[in-house]
C-alpha cells in the first residue's frame, strides 16, 4: 500500500480498521464484554506508588450500578449477561471483562481464582484484562500466557499518553518506556495486546500525539481504544478544572476527532480500533457535555472526517520512527 492508495477493500469500506466489522466478519456477530469488579486496587492507590490515583481517575464514572451491588463474581456475570441480552441483540459470545483498577496487582494465586472463576460461568468464553504497564512481572505474563492457550484472553494495557510529562503531570507513576517493555514482553509471549490512549491530558499538544503515534506503530498491539478527557468528579483533574476552568483546557468533539486521526494516520492497518470515544454518567461528570449519546455517533463522525481531510489509517505510516521515551 502506498500513501496515495485508499485501503477501502482491507477496511470494509471504511477509513480505518473498525474492530467491530472484524468481529462481525470472524465471529458473525457481537462479542459483548460484562464488567467484573474483582476487587482489586492500583499501586497509585495503595501507598505503594501514591495515594488517590491518577489525576484523572474516578472508576465510578465507568462502574456498572450491579457492580456496586454485587461482590461476588458468578453473580456480577450473570446479572451483567441478562442486562447485555435485553440491550443487544446477535450476541455471539460473552467476556468477562476485568475492568475496575487493576487487574494484575496480585499474587498468582489471587489472579488464578479470580480468572478461573468467571471462566466457569457457562456463559463466558473468554477474558479481557485491564491493567498498567508497570503491574506486569514475568510470572504474571506467563500464567496469562499459559491461559491463553486454552481461552480467549485480551490483555488492555493503560497508555493514556506516550509523553513522559504529561504522565508526570497527570501522577501515573510510570514512563512510556515503561508502556514499551511492557507490550513487548506480552506480545512476545504471544498475548493479543489493546492499548488505551486518554486525548486530551493537560501537556499534551498535536506534536506529542504524532510523536507517539510513531512510537505506538513500532509495537505489536492488535487494537487500541481512543476516550476523549472527561473530567470526573472526585479527581484531581476536577478540583483543578472547578478552581480554574482555564487551567485545563478541554477538547472539543471537532477537535478531538482530528486527534484521533492524526494518530491513524500513523497507525499499521492490522491495528483494529476497538473504541473511538466514551460517555460518563451526567452526575459523575463535572464537563465537557458533548450532548447524549454522543459516542454512538463517532463512527459516522470519524468517516466523515476522515473523507473530508482525504487520509485514513495508515497513510503516513511509512518512514515512522521510533520513540526514545
Amino acid at each position: 500500500m502506498t500513501k496515495s492508495t485508499l485501503p477501502t477493500d482491507d477496511f470494509n469500506g471504511r477509513r480505518y480498521n473498525a474492530y467491530n466489522d472484524w468481529v462481525r466478519r470472524v465471529h458473525g456477530g457481537r462479542l459483548q464484554k460484562v464488567s467484573v469488579d474483582a476487587g482489586f486496587t492500583c499501586p497509585n492507590r495503595d501507598g505503594t506508588l501514591g495515594v488517590g490515583g491518577c489525576a484523572f481517575c474516578n472508576n465510578a464514572g465507568f462502574t456498572p450500578g450491579y457492580l456496586r451491588e454485587q461482590h461476588d463474581i458468578l453473580d456480577q456475570i450473570t446479572t451483567g449477561v441478562a442486562f447485555m441480552r435485553r440491550r443487544y441483540h446477535g450476541v455471539k459470545a460473552f467476556l468477562a471483562y476485568f475492568q475496575s483498577y487493576t487487574n494484575t496487582y496480585g499474587k498468582i494465586e489471587q489472579l488464578r481464582k479470580c480468572y478461573e472463576t468467571a471462566l466457569g460461568h457457562p456463559d463466558i468464553t473468554g477474558l479481557v484484562i485491564g491493567t498498567r504497564p508497570d503491574c506486569l512481572p514475568d510470572d504474571v505474563l506467563d500464567y496469562l500466557a499459559d491461559l491463553a492457550r486454552w481461552v480467549p484472553l485480551e490483555l488492555e494495557i493503560g497508555i493514556e499518553s506516550c509523553n513522559d510529562a504529561v504522565l508526570r503531570e497527570c501522577r501515573r507513576g510510570h514512563d512510556f518506556v515503561c508502556t514499551q517493555n511492557a507490550v513487548r514482553r506480552a506480545t512476545e509471549r504471544g498475548l493479543s495486546v489493546t492499548g488505551h490512549l486518554l486525548l486530551g491530558l493537560p501537556l499534551e499538544t498535536r506534536a506529542s500525539l504524532i510523536e507517539g503515534a510513531r512510537a505506538l506503530a513500532q509495537l505489536s498491539f492488535d487494537a487500541l481504544k481512543f476516550h476523549q478527557l472527561q473530567i470526573i468528579r472526585g479527581t484531581r483533574l476536577a478540583w483543578r478544572y472547578l478552581a480554574n476552568p482555564a487551567d485545563v483546557p478541554l477538547m472539543s468533539p471537532e477537535t478531538y476527532l482530528d486527534a484521533v486521526i492524526d494518530i491513524l494516520e500513523y497507525l499499521p492497518g492490522h491495528i483494529k480500533i476497538q473504541r473511538l470515544g466514551s460517555e460518563i454518567p451526567a452526575k459523575q461528570r463535572v464537563s465537557p457535555d458533548w450532548g447524549g449519546r454522543f459516542s454512538r455517533f463517532l463512527p459516522i463522525m470519524l468517516d466523515a472526517r476522515l473523507t473530508e481531510r482525504k487520509t485514513w489509517q495508515g497513510r503516513l505510516r511509512r518512514g515512522a520512527v521510533s520513540q526514545s521515551g
